[in-house]
């Protein structure tokens, strides 16, 4: 796969320490495209600096909105293939060749924390969360996933286009488009993948917290809601 055919998208928050070394490690594999969600840091100068394309949005809407504003920039470009990965270095940019191999035998590649065990320095919280959220969509979709949240991913171009309506602009939209993906039959698989926790700074807040549990109680409302409509749909059909 050609580097130009790749485009990194990266949502990120006043990530001012990290964004620099991030970018120019990625720049080894791929074009950079660097979601500025409102910082009040140098993180878009930095970016600038590093190599990155730049968006920036006046105030902070939430990482689905910046992953969202990224993917409908490059939905009619000539990239192939599309990561996704935080800026704060918890991400490790070499690992890109590793997802994009996967894609073409599957649409979606998730870099999977859990493949080879738990990541040291993980939160219990964050562990939990994970975990539930994960055991929520395997039932509902099918997928075989290990680690439903997670932000390092790659995509075939072509299905970018289901996932930049979304109604979620925080971290919900990352569980959410597992969910649009396999509405639209959208094959997912995983690779694994290291992740750092040593300098991690957490914007995750009560209302945050609030979405994520409304999300969880309501999948399997909407899904049944999704097959008896398909049903009806289906006998009136015959």
């Amino acid at each position: 796969m050609l580097k130009i055919e790749i485009i990194t998208v990266i949502p990120c928050y006043n990530e001012e320490e990290a964004i620099k070394e991030v970018v120019n490690q990625a720049l080894r594999y791929s074009d950079v495209l660097v979601i500025d969600d409102g910082s009040t840091d140098h993180t878009s100068k930095l970016a600038v600096e590093a190599g990155a394309g730049i968006i920036k949005h006046h105030n902070n809407l939430g990482k689905g909105a910046a992953i969202k504003t990224g993917l409908k920039k490059i939905l009619n470009s000539d990239y192939r293939i599309i990561i996704l990965m935080d800026g704060d270095g918890q991400h490790n940019p070499d690992c890109i060749p590793i997802i994009v191999s996967g894609i073409g035998k599957a649409k979606i590649i998730i870099g999977s924390r859990f493949i080879n065990g738990t990541q040291p320095g993980m939160t219990i919280m964050r562990r939990l969360s994970n975990k539930l959220t994960t055991i929520n969509l395997k039932s509902i979709t099918g997928y075989h996933i290990t680690d439903s949240q997670s932000g390092f991913r790659a995509l075939s171009s072509d299905v970018a286009q289901y996932f930049i309506n979304i109604p979620y602009n925080d971290y919900v939209y990352e569980s959410e488009l597992i969910y649009q993906a396999s509405k639209n039959n959208v094959t997912i698989e995983e690779k694994p993948i290291p992740c750092s926790y040593n300098n991690e700074k957490s914007y995750i807040t009560w209302i945050n917290i609030l979405n994520y549990t409304l999300f969880l109680i309501k999948l399997p409302l909407r899904e049944l809601k999704w097959k008896i409509d398909h049903l009806i749909n289906f006998t009136f059909f015959f």
